[in-house]
């Protein structure tokens, strides 16, 4: 009984870390990609380095992501 209560713990626990992880990558990205979106609409000719930096801060923001990918496959499996 008790390792069921265990168990179920922590599967919540891992769905609130996706959920919670997941939500700020998702909402940095989107304000990223539409912000450069929009200075390479307002200046096309520095269209190059925006992409660059907007590429690469996307990057660094997913890995936010995958890190909570990574704290809920231990809450699952390691416990």
């Amino acid at each position: 009984m008790e390792q069921a209560i265990i168990k179920a713990a922590c599967a919540i626990g891992a769905g609130l870390c996706m959920g919670i992880g997941a939500i700020g990558p998702a909402i940095g990205e989107g304000n990223a990609v539409g912000k450069a979106l929009e200075g390479m609409a307002r200046q096309p000719e520095a269209a190059g380095n925006l992409r660059t930096n907007m590429i690469l801060g996307c990057a660094i923001t997913e890995t936010t992501g995958i890190y909570a990918l990574l704290i809920s496959f231990l809450i699952l499996f390691a416990l």
